[in-house]
């Protein structure tokens, strides 16, 4: 015999909300406000700006995370207060970098005129009467081409041959860990090797060619292609080779037409950001390269000019005592023109890595 409780007579204790408070979407806008209104005061009392903002940080810090507390709880408090030194801790890295763009932008706008960019530094230009950096962009580009011509087949190879021939392979251990060693050589150490390979061939204790150069920002590139490419092809499902292979395809034209293509985006992404990467070098092509005050197209005979070496050797006329102030000039003008160079080469690597990535459906 089943007895009926009626659910109506019994005492219900009143439910806990499942949720607590909840702070006003201005409240961050509100302490803000009276966060600088206390760095305004600290300021006109004497403590400087740099005191100003600190009295002001803290002050935000300490009510927006109080106020969270009293509302929403003490999780939520924790919350926002790491959201906050997140939040700073991003603000201080932006703080260098805005002002070196907005200083390069202020004092290299300017001097970006279309005769800067088409002049090169013959005839009056010694004398610091007009003169371009025509010879060091024509300079940039043909080295970067040439050094991205010979590093990324070799990258490109060397990669495939690590994940799709390499597993468990000694010698493939051997390539990774030389690769590990070459990611973090200096800079100089390529102009040195490269400079050192081109006095036994040339016998020239001097020698001072385009391809060397070239050969020295290959060798900076290198790793950074083997390591994108490589890391690229890992993410392919190995579902599609063992369907390619079940069907009898064999490794090689899997690799070309199911392996690539899946990693295309990436891959594309990879090299051009490796690009970017030299493109901005100094101190290897200060070794091979030497000075040219013209272009010159021939990269086996001659000295050939680039924008980070026209740039650094600039910066030695501008304590010229009548010339200064225009190779200073010259030098912001260079250093916008480069920025703008490499900043153009990430937008199309991300473009291209959109336009490049799989497509896929719900």
């Amino acid at each position: 015999m089943s007895t009926v409780i009626d659910t109506d007579t019994q005492p219900v204790d009143r439910l806990e909300p499942l949720t607590g408070g909840t702070l006003p979407r201005i409240a961050p806008v509100l302490v803000g406000v009276c966060s600088v209104a206390l760095g305004v005061l600290a300021w006109l009392l004497g403590l400087g700006v740099g005191g100003a903002v600190v009295v002001a940080w803290l002050a935000y810090l300490v009510g927006i995370t109080g106020w969270t507390r009293a509302v929403e709880g003490s999780r939520q408090s924790t919350d926002t207060l790491v959201k906050t030194l997140m939040w700073t801790a991003f603000a201080v890295a932006m703080v260098p970098l805005v002002s070196l763009v907005w200083t390069v932008v202020a004092r290299g706008a300017p001097v970006l005129t279309p005769q800067f960019l088409n002049d090169d530094m013959s005839g009056r230009a010694l004398l610091g009467v007009g003169g371009g950096i025509y010879h060091a962009i024509m300079g940039t580009i043909m080295i970067t081409l040439i050094a991205a011509v010979i590093a990324v087949p070799i990258g490109l190879f060397t990669a495939i041959y690590l994940v799709e021939y390499g597993k468990n392979n000694r010698l493939a251990k051997v390539i990774t860990f030389l690769v590990d060693v070459m990611t973090g050589i200096p800079s100089i150490v390529a102009g040195l090797f490269a400079i050192a390979l081109f006095i036994v061939i040339t016998g020239d204790p001097l020698p001072r060619v385009g391809i060397g150069g070239a050969i020295a920002l290959s060798l900076l590139m290198l790793p950074t292609v083997i390591r994108s490419v490589e890391e690229m092809l890992k993410l392919v499902p190995d579902d599609l080779r063992e369907a390619s292979y079940a069907l009898g395809v064999p490794r090689w034209r899997t690799i070309v037409k199911v392996v690539l293509p899946t990693a295309v985006a990436g891959i594309v992404t990879g090299v051009t950001l490796a690009i970017a990467r030299v493109a901005g070098e100094t101190a290897p092509l200060l070794l091979i390269l030497g000075t040219a005050r013209v272009a010159n197209w021939n990269p086996f005979e001659g000295p050939v000019q680039t924008l980070p070496v026209y740039i650094f050797q600039s910066l030695g006329q501008t304590t010229h005592f009548k010339y200064g102030e225009i190779w200073t000039d010259r030098v912001w003008g260079a250093a916008l023109f480069l920025i703008i160079i490499v900043m153009s080469l990430n937008l199309v690597a991300r473009i291209v890595g959109k336009a490049f990535a799989p497509k896929t459906g719900r």
